[in-house]
């Protein structure tokens, strides 16, 4: 599927490897760029579904927003524009980097 990063810092974190908004534990950043690698490599949403480690899950409250894991406490969030209507294909838009789960 493909994948966009619209967040300024986000992507300044995905293509530098640093950012002053995010400052998160290396092997957080790490997983980071393994998700984006694991979401650009899918090629539906069951392949999202497949992996456990991803945990990936739809947001309470939201249509389009889902999270995936990054590690015990952080999560990546994103959206997803559907491109068919059963809802398997769509672009991934990597919106936010949350730690409010812990």
């Amino acid at each position: 599927m493909e994948v966009a990063i619209y967040n300024k810092e986000l992507l300044k974190l995905y293509t530098v490897g640093k950012s002053k908004k995010y400052r998160i534990p290396p092997q957080v950043l790490t997983s980071f760029f393994e998700v984006v690698e694991i979401l650009k490599a899918a090629k539906d949403i069951y392949d999202l579904w497949k992996e456990p480690s991803l945990n990936f899950k739809h947001l309470v409250n939201s249509k389009a927003r889902y999270s995936l894991r990054l590690s015990g406490k952080y999560r990546l969030e994103v959206s997803i524009d559907w491109e068919n209507e059963q809802k398997t294909i769509g672009i991934i838009c990597i919106e936010e980097i949350s730690s409010h789960y812990s």
